[in-house]
């Protein structure tokens, strides 16, 4: 068995526990997932299973949120499992002035991860350090946000408004210091009160299974047949295609040459798929980014086949 699935995370489990989960019902034990969701979130956690989980690192990684932020409330954590740390009521919130401050955010921005995430530091997760009461220097790291909609602001009967948006980004960023930030710069503070992921890559939440829905095909045996295929789930990687004579060296793991390319794209960045026309052989790398697509030679880093 092996395969993609995009499952549908239920607030209060961790993504260890989903793959526990699918671990049991399948009685498979390489199953993984491509990006860690908040237990208290909800929302898209795509598991790679058998063969599938190396592949995991050629998968589009960006990801899609919808996310509620309380604005004129900071907590310790960013979240509502947090202790409050400032309150200051929103006497008027301005719906053209939040937009121009989310217009801010979109784009590259550098982010220091949350003592709350699950970032190593020292070979410790730091929420395991917070929990223990420590607090330690994080290094910022790099990320980017693609889009970022207002969609609903909820502010009857309260000195503290409660915004929603949407948020496409990058691998990597933390919705919840994106939350506190945005609050941080309208004057306020703000934590993150409700959080689901709506897709990651090509996987929206609207074709994710539900656990019990697994359960049920797992039960009868036809969860096989709703795993997403190693060939799709690799789409958005270009194909080169490779003669019938070279095809055999490329499922060895040698590198396929000029002389062995029957068709190359344009333009080659990073990773491809070396295909016969019929099946995927494997994915590879130029070995020479500088060098011309029709005189590039690709060494294979994941083959068809092998364990």
């Amino acid at each position: 068995m092996e395969g993609i699935l995009s499952v549908l995370k239920p607030p209060g489990m961790t993504s260890h526990d989903v793959v526990s989960f699918l671990r049991r019902k399948l009685a498979v034990r390489k199953v993984g997932h491509t990006g860690t969701l908040d237990p208290l979130a909800a929302g898209v956690l795509v598991l790679c299973i058998g063969r599938a989980t190396r592949i995991a690192r050629f998968l589009r990684d960006d990801k899609a949120y919808r996310a509620e932020f309380v604005l004129g409330v900071s907590t310790t954590t960013g979240d509502a499992q947090g202790e409050m740390v400032k309150v200051k009521p929103v006497v008027h919130l301005d719906r053209e002035q939040l937009t121009a401050v989310l217009d801010e955010f979109t784009g590259p921005m550098i982010q220091v991860p949350p003592m709350t995430s699950a970032r190593k530091v020292g070979g410790k997760k730091l929420y395991e350090l917070a929990r223990r009461g420590l607090e330690v220097p994080r290094e910022p790291r790099p990320v980017e946000i693609y889009r970022l909609r207002l969609v609903a602001i909820r502010s009857e009967c309260t000195a503290h408004p409660r915004v929603m948006i949407d948020v496409a980004c990058s691998k990597g960023t933390y919705i919840r210091t994106l939350c506190a930030d945005i609050g941080a710069r309208m004057g306020y503070g703000a934590y993150m009160s409700f959080l689901v992921r709506t897709a990651v890559g090509p996987f929206s939440v609207a074709v994710a299974r539900t656990l019990e829905e697994i359960d049920t095909l797992a039960g009868s045996g036809a969860l096989v047949e709703v795993l997403i295929p190693i060939d799709s789930a690799l789409e958005h990687l270009p194909v080169v295609r490779v003669r019938p004579g070279a095809a055999r060296a490329v499922l060895s793991g040698r590198p396929l040459y000029p002389p062995g390319i029957a068709a190359v794209p344009a333009q080659v960045k990073d990773f491809v798929r070396l295909s016969d026309g019929a099946d995927l052989l494997a994915v590879a790398r130029p070995v020479d980014r500088n060098a011309a697509p029709e005189r590039s030679v690709f060494q294979p880093v994941w083959v068809r086949g092998r364990p």
